[in-house]
């Protein structure tokens, strides 16, 4: 069963007020709906939680031997930002590398939230990111589901568990929260959901800058289908939705810093980080094939060239266009942005589409072989966040 994001559109002008007793034969049926939905995903939700799991137990072990807090580990680098956001909002423009570089749904939401949790601010955060790493777990079973059946599905969600950074879905990133409006944004567009689209598509613009990405998908869809004269409305307001958070956000920075490219200014003169099409991504990659290195610029090496082998077997298989091309702009987006080339893994989480070749084909594979890929890759991807907490000191 899938899981059906509401996009009912207005009763009719002759339809009679709904009464108290058909109010609550709706709210009935939509709770039944739910409760089928929940149970029809709950392999996938259950597997990507016992995955996560061995990872976030393996640092708490891992930090205990060593004498550090995992807490403190889980909410490092560039959590502790979205923390002091979510403490006492944005520093300004005062700071070199303002902290307005960092889009702000995450930290306000655990703001918000912190003021009616019993939890400790840092608690809270993670509580948050812990949640959006299962709602993007239902929402990659959704689609795999969707497209390939319920065993694809289940696969597509615990595979993104179990990648080599996903320990960062279960810090205080936004990661996670991205991955999971992605999802829904591109589940909501396989199903014809304009509306839910384009909330979906604001509210993830408004949770990284690669909102971008999504914003081009959802935009280039509600085009086609208006040139088409297809849904009516629905098209025309998910076109007008999906831009706004981003935008929004954009033109906030603006006017805080007193430039429109405030935002660009901020990454590129305080972060050092600027899309120059891919050259010093190129560069840095021959530095580190060139001499020894580290094993996270290794990492980001391989995932990059993975990325780009998938993106090419994804084409192969002509998966979903929607898709296609959010894994594309993702990529575009990631190999060719400069700086933080340790961090190109983790930028490239959210690009789940990537996977479904590989859970289409565990599928049919059978259990017993999907298992025996999916063991080292668990023992791989809990090394490599303790290895990414604990040896690496720099952010994941």
């Amino acid at each position: 069963m899938d899981v059906v994001i509401a996009d009912t559109g207005p009763a009719p002008e002759s339809a009679s007020p709904p009464t108290d007793g058909a109010r609550g034969e709706r709210l009935t049926a939509t709770f039944r709906r739910l409760g089928s939905a929940i149970r029809w995903a709950l392999p996938a939700l259950a597997g990507y939680a016992v995955v996560r799991a061995v990872g976030v137990v393996t640092v708490y072990v891992w930090a205990h031997g060593i004498g550090q807090h995992a807490g403190a580990l889980l909410t490092r680098a560039d959590g502790n930002y979205y923390l002091r956001i979510a403490r006492q909002g944005y520093d300004g423009y005062a700071r070199v590398q303002s902290d307005m570089a960092f889009f702000p749904l995450y930290p306000k939401l655990v703001g918000a939230l912190d003021q009616l949790s019993p939890l400790n601010l840092r608690h809270t955060a993670l509580a948050v990111a812990w949640a959006a790493g299962l709602a993007a777990a239902w929402g990659l079973f959704a689609i795999g589901n969707h497209l390939h059946g319920r065993r694809a599905g289940v696969l597509l969600a615990v595979l993104w568990g179990v990648l080599p950074h996903s320990i960062v879905q279960s810090m205080s990133y936004s990661e996670g929260l991205f991955t999971a409006l992605a999802a829904w944004t591109l589940y909501a567009l396989l199903r014809g959901r304009w509306v839910s689209a384009g909330v979906l598509c604001l509210l993830a613009g408004l949770t990284r800058p690669t909102g971008s990405s999504l914003i081009a998908v959802v935009g280039l869809a509600a085009l086609i289908a208006i040139v088409r004269r297809r849904d009516g409305w629905r098209p025309w307001l998910a076109l007008l939705l999906a831009p706004a958070g981003w935008l929004g956000y954009l033109a906030w920075v603006g006017t805080q810093t007193g430039r429109p490219d405030g935002w660009f200014h901020i990454q590129s003169a305080g972060w050092r980080s600027s899309f120059d099409f891919g050259v010093a991504t190129g560069r840095r990659a021959q530095e580190i094939l060139s001499v020894p290195s580290a094993l996270q610029n290794y990492m980001s090496t391989l995932t990059m060239l993975l990325a780009i082998t998938l993106l090419v077997l994804c084409a192969l298989d002509r998966q979903h266009w929607h898709l296609l091309l959010f894994s594309a702009l993702m990529i575009v987006t990631t190999v060719g942005t400069a700086g933080y080339y340790h961090a190109k893994s983790r930028f490239l989480l959210p690009a789940f589409p990537l996977l479904l070749p590989i859970a289409v084909a565990l599928a049919r594979a059978g259990w017993a072989r999907a298992l025996t890929v999916l063991t080292p890759l668990l023992a791989i991807s809990a090394y490599y966040g303790g290895y990414v907490l604990m040896i690496w000191h720099r952010s994941p």
